[in-house]
């Protein structure tokens, strides 16, 4: 089944054919870990992770490389506003990051280099570039001559005013040409930096990533990945940087951006009071496979509309997912896998999920309605496989009704005590003092299910 992925170089949907059969090898722009990743940032991570558990599922070796931007301007002023150190800062955003992004069940890559890491990396980048006549060093800045590049605006399409209006320019009297953006800068008094030939500073964001890239995936690569609002300036100032420095080779071959999120149809804003993050939603109660599934449901390159409700949608799928797997009995987990074809044929074609969707929730349909025993077991199978390959449904079905406990939450031990006592009332046909059990419980965001196989209960926070 040949995967086919829309590359925004050519503009137009391409079968994928990587370089190397046996070692397809891609590249993520990952967080700048200046505070938690939003939920934007989020979705633009859960459709590269989708892509490369695809890839997994037709190519026996993918190598994914995800960096850190561990220095930058934002990071800087998070410092001066939280008063922790360089260190203290960042180390606790990549911690952070990792356990958020573990929740919403995103793979983690094989290579996760930092930025600070790769200093002496884009130092000789740099280098090149100035003795190929593509970069030039003033008053202590080193900048890329765009005007040096002719293919320049390849990726994004667009003509040079503006290519000058969407990179917001700053008139800087270092610059040769309003257009050329900065490969090194230089650090002021206290700001964290490194010797250079051109003076004590630190390197612009574009060259972070042609550095790390071209480290651990090679000077031309298979697929880079992020989200749209990277096309430009960032990923057009890669790929000139990159093809300049290393003989005009292509740096990536593929390129692949999601489409951009609004919340309840306006811009994400802080001020507007709609800005949400990963790590607040987890802290609030929400299921990560429950936000997970919710930036999966419009196609990825098209606009997201996001909300909670979203979530909630996403979190009843879910409850009927999981229903379906308790259908006259759970199956074991340890039988074995078996994907859908018609999920496969949906994600090969330019990773349509809402197109998988579909298939999932018709089959789930399909599990209520089948009588053979082993038809619908062969059935029940073949969703939660399937739904695992895409990152989804990861829990065993109590833990997922059982659902998060929050600190202000009845324990676990307590529900299990008030269950017992409510199947001892209803023995001795005390119904209404039964009945009043699984009211309290219900007040307390318990609900539960008499089921053929026993009580089952679930948290319900949504």
């Amino acid at each position: 089944m040949q995967l086919k992925l829309f590359n925004t170089l050519s503009g137009k949907k391409e079968v994928f054919n990587p370089l190397d059969q046996n070692c397809v090898r891609i590249y993520m722009c990952g967080p700048t870990v200046y505070d938690y990743a939003h939920i934007g940032n989020a979705r633009a991570f859960v459709a590269f992770d989708l892509l490369y558990r695809v890839l997994k599922l037709q190519y026996s070796n993918v190598l994914y490389v995800r960096n850190i931007t561990d220095v930058d301007d934002k990071i800087l002023a998070a410092m001066q506003h939280s008063g922790e150190s360089f260190e203290a800062l960042t180390s606790r955003m990549v911690e952070s990051f990792h356990e958020d992004m573990d929740k919403i069940n995103l793979v983690r890559p094989d290579k996760e280099p930092r930025a600070t890491e790769h200093i002496p990396e884009m130092l000789e980048i740099i280098k090149t570039l100035i003795a190929k006549g593509h970069a030039y060093e003033n008053h202590g800045h080193v900048l890329f001559s765009v005007a040096s590049w002719p293919s320049y605006g390849c990726l994004s399409r667009l003509d040079r005013e503006e290519l000058i209006a969407g990179a917001r320019i700053e008139v800087a009297p270092y610059k040769h040409d309003p257009a050329d953006f900065v490969l090194w800068k230089p650090a002021q008094a206290g700001e964290i930096g490194w010797s250079s030939p051109w003076g004590f500073g630190r390197p612009g964001w574009h060259i972070e990533c042609s550095a790390m890239s071209s480290t651990y995936l090679g000077t031309v690569f298979d697929l880079h990945g992020g989200g749209q609002d990277l096309i430009f300036p960032h990923h057009e100032n890669e790929i000139a940087q990159s093809s300049a420095c290393f003989n005009g080779r292509p740096h990536a071959r593929y390129w692949f951006h999601n489409g951009f999120l609004t919340i309840n149809g306006t811009k994400m804003s802080k001020s507007l009071g709609n800005f949400y993050t990963v790590h607040q939603l987890l802290r609030e109660g929400y299921e990560g496979e429950s936000i997970r599934l919710a930036l999966m449901t419009a196609h990825y390159r098209q606009p997201l509309d996001f909300s909670i409700d979203l979530i909630r949608r996403a979190n009843a799928m879910l409850d009927r997912w999981y229903s379906a797997l308790q259908e006259h009995g759970t199956i074991d987990d340890s039988f074995g896998t078996k994907l859908s074809q018609n999920v496969l044929e949906a994600v090969s074609n330019d990773l349509n999920f809402p197109a998988a969707l579909a298939e999932l929730n018709l089959l789930a349909s399909n599990i209520f309605k089948e009588e053979d025993d082993k038809r619908r077991d062969a059935m029940k199978l073949e969703l939660r496989s399937t739904a695992m390959a895409m990152g989804l449904m990861g829990k065993n079905v109590n833990e997922w009704f059982r659902g998060l406990e929050s600190p202000n939450d009845i324990s676990a031990e307590e529900i299990e005590k008030l269950i017992a006592e409510r199947a001892r009332l209803r023995k001795n046909k005390q119904y209404i003092e039964a009945d009043d059990i699984r009211a309290r419980l219900a007040s307390r965001g318990i609900a539960i299910d008499d089921t053929p196989e026993g009580v089952r209960w679930r948290r319900d926070h949504l």
